[in-house]
């Protein structure tokens, strides 16, 4: 459930509470004492009804005053037993009598039904037709009412049914305007969320390039001041080493379909400008790999292809379980290389040939 949805259900149960007390008010404090003062038809019939429309007021309560929907089987029983409270309080009045102080029902259950059917407008409204139909049908068919009849029973439904649509109004509305507040919050907090997942990207690159620049300078320093030999095979070594590192990192910064690949072949490259002969294989279709862990699975290939003198194989496997990098070079200095928490590093020595393989479990 989205938020917007949560907003919305949330008008719907205080609302419902204040339902549960009007309709409780309605009932004791104005509809009590007709039935009590009022002559009948059938007393008996008046004071079922109200008994009736009481109990399924009791027991929505027991819903809506945790703020729980009403089930739907609760929902239909209800409407239907509020419906036939009506008519039988409806019956129990005299003809003559309809739509005054003793046909109490008429306007009271309207206020049942927005109870039982505040979330389901187009029923609610179905109901409450119905509602004035039977009533207005019993009504005619005991006589042809005088104009003052009419007037009293025109005056009574646009007096109920208007302020009771009213109710289901400004239900929506409030429902329509928490949705909105609730998605214009909702996409707020998305962008800050996306705005603080970029400042804390930016601060890891930045952290990371002045890691590599911190790196790279001493070594500069050194050759700059003669300390350091260039001619050295070590020193060579850290150049390249240094040189790769930093290409792949400007490589992670490029919009790429594949950024695995376009790492591993940006270290690739480094190594062929230094005159190794590379062979470079792909095998399966492109899998996303965080950062994270494209930088553990690269790193030995890193240093592997500094060490290499003249020949280097790399190959990239992706398959629906892992990722692999395996690199076979030449070199003679041995790669120290560690697995991770995340990628699983295995090394083997064939004769003149190193082999190193990471691998992430996808």
């Amino acid at each position: 459930m989205t938020e917007a949805d949560r907003a919305g259900e949330h008008v719907h149960a205080t609302m419902r509470v204040v339902l549960v007390c009007a309709t409780t008010v309605l009932m004791f404090g104005l509809a009590l004492r007709p039935l009590l003062e009022q002559d009948y038809r059938h007393p008996g019939l008046a004071v079922l009804a109200f008994a009736v429309l009481a109990g399924v007021t009791g027991c929505c309560s027991r819903w809506v005053l945790r703020r729980r929907p009403l089930p739907a089987a609760l929902a239909l029983t209800g409407t239907l037993l509020v419906l036939a409270a009506a008519l039988t309080a409806t019956l129990a009045v005299a003809p003559d009598r309809r739509f005054q102080a003793p046909d109490w029902a008429y306007g009271l259950v309207g206020w049942h039904f927005l109870l039982l059917l505040l979330d389901r407008v187009r029923v609610l409204v179905t109901v409450l037709a119905v509602h004035v139909a039977l009533s207005t049908a019993l009504f005619l068919h005991a006589g042809v009412p005088d104009r003052a009849a009419l007037g009293t029973a025109g005056t009574a439904t646009f007096s109920a049914v208007t302020v009771q649509l009213a109710v289901v109004v400004i239900t929506r509305v409030l429902c329509r305007g928490s949705r909105e507040a609730a998605a214009v919050a909702e996409e707020r907090d998305r962008l800050r969320t996306r705005m603080l997942a970029a400042e804390q990207w930016q601060k890891g690159r930045r952290d990371l390039f002045t890691g590599q620049l911190g790196a790279v300078l001493p070594l500069l320093a050194a050759l700059a001041d003669g300390v350091t030999d260039p001619r050295d095979e070590e020193a060579q070594r850290q150049c390249a080493l240094r040189a790769t590192q930093l290409r792949r990192l400007f490589a992670q910064n490029d919009e790429v379909p594949d950024p695995l690949v376009h790492e591993v072949a940006a270290c690739v490259d480094v190594a062929e400008r230094r005159g190794v002969e590379v062979s470079f294989a792909v095998s399966g279709a492109a899998v996303s790999v965080p950062v994270a862990v494209r930088q553990e699975l690269t790193g030995p290939l890193v240093k592997a292809l500094s060490a290499a003198r003249l020949r280097a194989r790399v190959s990239v496997l992706r398959t629906g379980k892992d990722v692999r990098i395996a690199v076979i070079t030449d070199a003679h200095t041995v790669v120290a290389a560690t697995s991770t928490a995340s990628v699983e590093v295995e090394y083997g020595q064939y004769g003149e040939f190193q082999r190193l393989e990471t691998r992430w479990r996808n």
